[in-house]
Parts: structure tokens; C-alpha cells; sequence
């Protein structure tokens, strides 16, 4: 937000056939009337927050160039005496309000004098009016600016008590919000259009048909090849999209969840046409953005428990199995720190700056630690259980109580070093942003003991240095959200994912049971979830925060994740409603689409210029292409049956 510039205008004018906001405040006893703005979303994507009603032109207006997520506002005065206006966004939770012009007195009655400033789009505003020789309020307002619309805020003296101030629209906002509606219809389009077809194809008639003709082709091919007779069944099966039964054993539903996970993961990383929505959330709170690393860290614990408990099955070794354990683990590190470096343009090896955490630095420890974990307890047979034991009911979790008592000490340390550990010039036990978060009473505090262990034990060039605090809290400090404290809630996500595959072997083709079980855990996370945040965003005892992983977020996330990984497998490989396309094919590659999209970010046609970068609208467009092109290769792989495993 920016002051431009400084002018007169005749009192009144362009202002008397507006519709108009308006607060009016007695000024002994700085009384304050604010008017909520009201926000409409149908459908949750194609109304934009319209804060305003009526148009007016103003021909002698300066147009102002605007970016993306910001309007213009005129702040007009019309007081004897200066005015100092300053904004704070409800978003921003114990925030200080922050300075956005500076407005003279009048220098005569009838006379104007204005200033133009931008105020951002994301969220509503308040806006607060203090006298500039004495600091005391004058007014305060609520309001929801439009993307690229044009306001006028009016300051007036209604009589020698009263001060009145008044928001008046100029020139309706855009809708920013039109051209998810657009991709969705596309979308929604294509999926009607592929389902018509794959209807199309399974009639007899149409199958008859395109027997005869590859039947044609196929004689003349062997006729002139010489060679045997074709198989047709063999080569109709390999052509389906669903593998053949041989191979089913693998349930499409994991590998489902994982690609759409990682499907999102992906157009988020691009950028998610800038919608703030699509962005990670500022401190507190949850985004789009902020669901799918947990869940792919989640279905990542599942795919554990079936490979390892079908590694042993097959007689293979525990040691071989944690060699093979260890490997991984490293590869996905090297792989994080190495190739995937934010510091490429200064070289791979830019040691001064290098970012030692990151995702797959995150996936390769708690992989190390989960799976080792799971070697541990996991059991050779589930066929040899005692079912008259009292235990049996509950088997897929009594089985494994070792490894649940090292999870609880682990989580048990997370919470002693969050809530315990002495942090210089900070509170114990901190969880806030820092900045301008707390009435700016911790500035250099972001993240409490997480930040402090990060900087204390990499160094602070070693970490992320633009956490998404740094924009709406003004945070000083690095901090990395992918740090070393925040691994250990990781690895409770990835094991509730275990969990979710104990499940899944212990009740082996007991579809109902195996969904109620899902069900059930989803819920008790959810209960624990709604104690810990106490139903609220900022107040709980322990929020829902992306940046610090804190336990309310893994208890969330994990019962999102229960109930997300019931209805696909429901829809999957219970009913076969869903063969899991697109999001299968990414999910049966997902080391490569990942690192792929991150190392050929900026290439076309993952990236190309934009007529005009300020659109949310073409970066849409081009961050929904560049994830549809990876899913398209992912897809290409799965057909030549090339998979990339580590």
C-alpha cells in the first residue's frame, strides 16, 4: 500500500447520487460505529467480494496502475485539521493497524484535499481515521475492497462533534473469481466428454466394430510379417486403463489418493493462479495449499505397512529390508538438498546459502523413522492370530503397542521443547508469527522454539528465508516450515497413515469393516482436533498451523485423510464407480512428477511470458496446463510401464 500523490478537490464533488458506507463518530467521546462488510461467494468460486454497490465516474481522476489483489482509494478530507488513516486486515489476528496516508487539513472551507493510496483485496479491512496534531480517533471503518476497483473514502464534519466518514464506490471491482468458473466448466467438460466416450467404447456394437477393423489390419500385418497368430485377449488387456487381475492385489485407491495429493501439491507449487486461497496460510489457519503435504505424507505411512508386511510375507530379511530403508531415506535427502536447491541460479553447490530442510528432506527422515518403526513390530503371518484371544477385536492396534509408545514419547518430546524450552528474549512457549503479530511485542520471536532449534542448530542462512508470515505479519526473522521440530509431528502423521494400512491388512476384503474403522478414527481425531483449537482459529490451545506443524494440525489433517482415503476406496476398489483417472497415473510416479516439477519449473510449457502478469486469469491458465502436462507424462510412463523408483 502506497501513498501517490497529494490534490484539491471542489468539496462534494462527484459524490451526491452514491451510494455511500458511512460512519459518523462524536469526537469527545471518540464513539466508533463500524459497518461489517458483507460477503457473497456462490458457489464458492464466480462471485468476486464486491464491496460496493452503485458505479460513478470520475473523469478527472487519475487512473492508477494496479496489480494483482489490490484497488485504488482516494482518501479525501475535508477537515480544518489533518488526518492520519491506517489499516489492519482482519486476517491478521492481534495485529498492529499499519500506517496508509497521511491526508493535510484543508486549507479553506469548501476545499478538498485527497490522497491516493492501494489497499489490498484479500480480505476485509478496517480502516482507522486519527487526527494528525492530536492523535485520538476520529472514526474507524470495516470494508471489503474489490480487485481493480476504485474508491473514495470521505472525511466530513457533519458539526462540531460529529465526524462523518463515508466509502463510495467509483468503478466496480472485476471479477477475480470468474476464471475458476471457467476452468471448471472446462474441466467438468472434458470429464463428461471422457466418460460419454469410455460408455461409447464398451457397447458391443462399437467393440464389434473396432474387433473387425483391428482384426483386418492385424491379418494383413501377419500375413506380410509371416508370423504366428495374434493373441487379441492378451492385447486388449494391456490397452485398458484398469490392470489386468493378476495384478489388482494393488489397491487403486492408495495410489489414487497419493496422485491427487500430489496433483494439487503441484498446481499449488506453481503458483494457484495467485489466489490467496491456493497460497499457504499466513500463520494460523488453514488453505488448500496446506492439506496435501500432509497427505501425502499420510498415504505415504499406508503404502509402508503393505509393502513392508509383503516384503516379509515373501521371506525376506529385516536387516536387508532396513538396508534398503536406509538407502531411500538418503537418496530422497541428496535428492532434496542437491537437485531440488532454490539457490540454482548461483549453483547447485551454493554452501553459503543452501537450504538444508525442504519436502523431500522432510519424506526421506520420517520414511527412515516410520518404516524402521513398522520393521520392528510388524508381524511375518496375520493368519496365525489367536481369535479367541481378548484382544483380537482391536488386533490392528494392540499388535503394534511398541511402536505406539515410541510415537507417544516422541510426541510427547515435540510438545516439552514447544511448550518448555527457553527461548532468548521470547515467552515460553510461544506459538505466534512474530512481526507485527502479539501488538508487535515479539518481533523476532517467529515460531518460538521451532524457529530457535532451526537457527540455532543450521544457522539462519541455512533455512527458508520468506516464510509466508513475512507478507501480513511483517516477520523479520527466517524460518523454515519444513524444520527439525516439525519433522517429529511428520512422522505422527505418517504413522496414523500406518495405521490406516494395519487396517487395511488386518481386515483384508472386509470392505464395511475396514470403512467404519477409517471412519472411526477420523472421528476421534476430529474430536481431539475440536479440544485442542477449541473449535476456533486463533484462540485454541494448541491452532491449526502449517508453519509449526503443531498437533492440531496433524490431528486435523489425519482426520481429513481418514475420511478422504474411506470414500475412494469406496469408490474404487469397493464399487469400481472410479477407476482413480487422472490422479492414478501421477500417483504410481510420484517421485519423478515431483522432483520433475520443480527442477523444469521455469521451462515451457510449464512457464511461458504473460501478456499480462497481473491477471489472475493467465497464471491460471498456466499453472492449471503445466499441472495437466505432468499429468499427461505421468500417463505416457504408465502406458510404456516406466515407473521411477528410489
Amino acid at each position: 500500500m502506497r501513498t501517490q500523490k497529494l490534490n484539491k478537490k471542489q468539496k462534494g464533488k462527484g459524490v451526491g447520487n452514491d451510494k455511500e458506507k458511512s460512519v459518523q463518530t462524536t469526537k469527545p467521546d471518540r464513539q466508533t460505529m463500524i459497518f461489517p462488510a458483507v460477503i457473497v461467494l456462490l458457489l464458492a468460486v464466480c462471485v468476486a467480494p464486491l464491496a460496493a454497490h452503485l458505479p460513478l465516474s470520475h473523469p478527472h481522476r487519475k487512473s492508477t496502475l494496479l496489480k494483482m489483489d489490490e484497488a485504488a482509494l482516494t482518501i479525501n478530507n475535508e477537515l480544518q485539521s489533518g488526518i492520519v488513516v491506517s489499516w489492519l486486515s482482519d486476517h491478521c489476528y492481534q495485529c498492529l493497524f499499519q500506517p496508509l496516508g497521511v491526508v493535510p487539513a484543508a486549507q479553506e472551507p469548501g476545499l478538498t484535499n485527497s490522497t491516493d493510496v492501494t489497499v489490498g483485496t484479500q480480505h476485509p479491512l478496517t480502516l482507522q481515521v486519527n487526527g494528525s496534531q492530536v492523535n485520538h480517533e476520529l472514526c474507524r471503518i470495516h470494508f471489503h475492497f474489490g480487485e481493480h476497483g476504485n474508491y473514495s473514502l470521505w472525511v466530513r464534519d457533519v458539526n462540531d462533534s460529529v465526524v462523518n466518514c463515508s466509502m463510495v464506490t467509483d468503478r466496480e471491482p472485476v471479477n477475480s473469481y470468474l476464471p475458476i468458473l471457467v476452468a471448471f466448466l472446462v474441466y467438468a467438460g472434458l470429464s463428461i466428454l471422457v466418460a460419454i466416450g469410455s460408455a461409447v467404447m464398451r457397447l458391443n456394437v462399437v467393440r464389434n466394430l473396432l474387433f473387425r477393423l483391428g482384426n483386418t489390419v492385424e491379418t494383413e500385418r501377419l500375413i506380410n510379417s509371416e508370423l504366428g497368430s495374434p493373441n487379441r485377449t492378451l492385447e486388449s488387456s494391456s490397452d485398458s486403463p484398469i490392470p489386468p487381475t493378476a495384478t489388482s492385489s494393488r489397491l487403486r485407491s492408495l495410489d489414487t489418493f497419493r496422485g491427487l495429493s500430489l496433483v494439487i501439491m503441484v498446481f499449488v507449487n506453481y503458483g494457484g493462479g495467485r489466489y490467496w486461497f491456493f497460497r499457504h496460510e499466513s500463520w494460523n489457519g488453514l488453505t488448500v495449499a496446506d492439506l496435501v503435504f500432509p497427505w501425502f505424507v499420510f498415504i505415504m505411512g499406508t503404502s509402508i505397512s503393505l509393502s513392508v508386511s509383503g516384503a516379509l510375507h515373501r521371506g525376506s530379511s529385516r536387516r536387508r529390508l532396513f538396508g534398503k530403508v536406509l538407502w531411500r531415506s538418503l537418496q530422497l535427502f541428496l535428492i532434496g538438498v542437491l537437485v531440488i536447491n532454490p539457490n540454482y541460479c548461483q549453483g547447485p553447490l551454493s554452501w553459503d546459502s543452501l537450504r538444508i530442510p525442504g519436502v523431500l528432506q522432510r519424506l526421506g527422515f520420517t520414511y527412515l523413522c516410520v518404516a524402521s518403526l513398522d520393521l520392528l513390530v510388524a508381524k511375518t503371518r496375520l493368519d496365525n492370530i489367536p481369535t479367541d484371544a481378548w484382544w483380537y477385536s482391536g488386533r490392528d492396534f494392540l499388535l503394534y503397542w511398541p511402536a505406539w509408545i515410541c510415537v507417544i514419547v516422541m510426541e510427547t518430546l515435540w510438545l516439552c521443547l514447544t511448550f518448555a524450552l527457553p527461548v532468548p528474549g521470547c515467552p515460553t512457549g510461544y506459538l505466534g508469527p512474530g512481526g507485527i503479530g502479539d501488538f508487535g511485542q515479539y518481533p523476532n520471536c517467529t515460531g518460538g522454539a521451532a524457529g530457535f532449534i532451526d537457527r540455532w542448530l543450521l544457522g539462519s542462512s541455512h533455512i527458508y528465508q520468506n516464510p509466508s508470515s513475512r507478507v501480513l505479519y511483517q516477520s523479520r526473522v527466517p524460518y523454515d516450515p519444513e524444520g527439525v521440530l516439525g519433522s517429529i509431528s511428520s512422522v505422527i502423521m505418517a504413522f496414523l497413515g500406518l495405521q490406516a494400512g494395519k487396517i487395511i491388512l488386518h481386515y483384508k476384503d472386509l470392505h464395511s469393516t475396514i470403512m467404519t474403522r477409517f471412519l472411526m478414527w477420523g472421528f476421534a481425531l476430529g474430536i481431539i482436533s475440536a479440544i485442542l483449537t477449541r473449535c476456533s482459529k486463533d484462540q485454541g490451545f494448541i491452532p491449526i498451523n502449517k508453519n509449526l506443524w503443531s498437533l492440531s494440525y496433524v490431528t486435523t489433517l489425519s482426520c481429513f485423510a481418514f475420511v478422504a482415503l474411506c470414500l475412494i476406496y469406496y469408490a474404487v476398489d469397493v464399487k469400481r464407480w472410479w477407476s482413480g483417472a487422472p490422479f492414478f497415473y501421477p500417483g504410481m510416479n510420484s517421485i519423478l512428477v515431483y522432483v520433475g516439477h520443480e527442477v523444469f519449473e521455469e521451462y515451457f510449457p510449464f512457464r511461458w511470458r504473460m501478456i499480462n502478469s497481473q491477471s489472475h486469469g493467465e497464471h491460471l491458465a498456466q499453472n492449471l496446463v503445466a499441472t495437466s502436462v505432468w499429468v499427461l507424462i505421468a500417463y505416457m510412463l504408465y502406458r510404456k510401464k516406466i515407473f521411477w523408483k528410489i
